[in-house]
């Protein structure tokens, strides 16, 4: 039987094999609990049947238990130092392919139709380096890929930023960003001690779970996430004067914003944060003639 790779020895002998010392600019945190692998694959749902994306495999910890989880698993991995420390801890499985490159320069559609054709179910499940989490989720959600969703580990402050509800300080753009695309839940919190090296703050795995259709029909979706920033360029100040200072020409449109906010039946002395994403929908569709 292999021993499993996320243990505090088993980590350190194949660093310490390898001569492997951690990148701070590649955010690498190894994780050396197998028992919150296990979950984190848990929460993914996967089957005999079902494929499994990665990104940042590491010394292949996570890869592992997908392996054993899912038919096949694709891994981005960015640190070439890495490929043949993979090769090695994942030569006892078959349906692993490591892909060396930058997740975010990648055409991962191409990637799927290559690597998992005739594939009915597909999940992106990753312990995401901290610094690219949030321009990576993006990528994968506003692609239209064919997935069912995301799990992945990342910072908690940015998990509970984007699990946020209206009328809380968390609650921003980036909420709205991912909410239009997915229903988000954080399903565990994971304690710093369980990494190697530590990071300095701890960790969540949220659930992403793609949406048939986006939570509100809008008229411009790049426009509507242009609004929603605007609203929340300034906490403190009214949906007014964030949009009448963010959006372009917005002093000598103050009419037209007023006129939107009224369509939209939206109170131009509320803020941002109390506006659900519905709203943010209508008022990006009334603002819209005015600033296309």
């Amino acid at each position: 039987m292999n021993k499993d790779i996320a243990t505090p020895v088993r980590t350190k002998e194949i660093l310490k094999k390898y001569g492997f010392s951690f990148k701070k600019s590649l955010g690498q945190n190894f994780l050396i609990d197998t028992n919150i692998l296990k979950r984190i694959v848990e929460h993914a749902n996967l089957t005999e049947e079902s494929g499994a994306i990665e990104i940042g495999p590491g010394i292949g910890a996570l890869t592992e238990q997908l392996a054993k989880s899912s038919k096949k698993v694709a891994a981005f991995e960015i640190d070439q130092r890495l490929l043949p420390i993979l090769s090695d801890t994942l030569s006892p499985y078959n349906n692993v392919n490591i892909i060396h490159g930058d997740v975010l320069k990648a055409d991962v559609k191409k990637v799927i139709e290559d690597e998992f054709a005739g594939f009915s179910d597909l999940m992106v499940v990753a312990n995401l380096p901290y610094y690219v989490t949030t321009p990576i989720i993006l990528k994968l959600l506003s692609e239209d890929l064919p997935i069912r969703g995301i799990v992945c580990m990342l910072q908690k402050e940015v998990a509970d930023r984007i699990a946020a509800k209206p009328g809380t300080k968390e609650y921003g753009s980036l909420s709205i960003a991912i909410q239009y695309y997915t229903e988000a839940e954080t399903v565990m919190i994971v304690p710093k001690t369980v990494f190697m090296p530590q990071p300095n703050v701890d960790s969540a795995v949220i659930r992403l779970t793609r949406r048939v259709k986006p939570i509100v029909e809008v008229l411009d979706e790049d426009f509507l996430f242009t609004v929603t920033r605007a609203c929340f360029a300034q906490r403190r100040k009214t949906i007014l004067n964030n949009l009448t200072s963010q959006m372009p020409d917005g002093k000598s449109k103050k009419e037209h914003i007023l006129a939107a906010l009224e369509a939209a039946e939206v109170d131009p002395s509320r803020r941002g944060e109390t506006l659900s994403i519905k709203e943010f929908g209508r008022l990006s569709d009334a603002l819209l003639p005015n600033f296309k």
